[in-house]
């Protein structure tokens, strides 16, 4: 995200994109949160804005090693997380998401992150299919005082991320 990308735009993505979850009943902060929430969550890390025909598609946002806070697991120095991943409804299910995911496991490794985590609800059953067809794996509950739900966290080693990296960099 630069200093030229809107908040507001992002802040009604990110409410469009979770709005079907908060119809289930999960009230994700991302559902409702308010300008400055934005900010201060684009802040803490690198958020990322996929775009499709200058429309505002998708986020991502990857969390500093440093400044991932608020559980055990998530206070390892080794582990980053990421958070507000989000796509227009009519666009899911396109490969915008897993591109998204990608990336940011990409970066992570790039700096070194050795686990990268993320939270999502329990009863986001979809969600968490998604994540673990993608090699994360199950570490904890968590209950966070903003939402309604029990969290899972979830984490995937970038080891082989990181070994790819160092071979590619590498070659002459």
């Amino acid at each position: 995200m630069t200093t030229g990308d809107s908040l507001a735009e992002l802040t009604a993505l990110l409410h469009e994109a979770y709005r079907a979850l908060a119809e289930r009943g999960m009230r994700f902060v991302a559902s409702h949160q308010d300008e400055q929430t934005t900010a201060r969550r684009v802040a803490k890390g690198e958020c990322y804005l996929a775009f499709h025909e200058s429309q505002l598609v998708g986020t991502i946002t990857l969390d500093h090693a440093a400044l991932s806070r608020g559980c055990p697991w998530y206070e390892r120095p080794e582990v980053a997380s990421f958070h507000q991943l989000a796509v227009r409804p009519r666009l899911q299910r396109h490969g915008i998401g897993s591109a998204l995911l990608a990336h940011v496991e990409r970066r992570a490794g790039e700096q070194g992150v050795k686990e990268l985590a993320l939270d999502t609800a329990e009863p986001a059953e979809d969600l968490i299919r998604f994540y673990t067809s993608r090699g994360y794996r199950f570490i904890d509950y968590v209950k966070w005082n903003a939402v309604n739900y029990r969290s899972v966290i979830l984490s995937k080693s970038l080891e082989g991320i990181e070994r790819s990296r160092a071979a590619r960099d590498s070659t002459p």
